[in-house]
């Protein structure tokens, strides 16, 4: 059995740096970023701990391709793509939970 997976974007309190990344448990994940688990990680130096988008998907295979869509893609597309689903730009991980 496939495990699934997530990709998501995260940015910093002034939402002017934004990370892509993928990952099989996004609250663990998560948790991590907001944690500085990994103190000298891009995520932790720019103080990127809110998570402003995600996307599941049936596999990490999949999850891998789109995270390379969006990385591949401008500032722009990143920004529309927040936009559509978080206009406000709140941070979606305590919403993690109530799923």
């Amino acid at each position: 059995m496939k495990k699934g997976g997530c990709v998501y974007i995260m940015t910093n309190k002034n939402n002017t740096v934004l990370y892509t990344g993928v990952t099989s448990d996004l609250i663990k994940r998560c948790y991590q970023h907001k944690t500085s688990f990994y103190p000298g990680s891009f995520t932790s130096k720019y103080q990127t701990f809110k998570l402003v988008y995600y996307e599941s998907f049936i596999s990490i295979e999949a999850a891998i391709i789109r995270e390379k869509q969006i990385k591949s893609g401008s500032r722009k597309k990143k920004l529309e793509l927040i936009n559509q689903i978080n206009p406000t730009w709140t941070d979606l991980y305590e919403s993690l939970f109530e799923a």
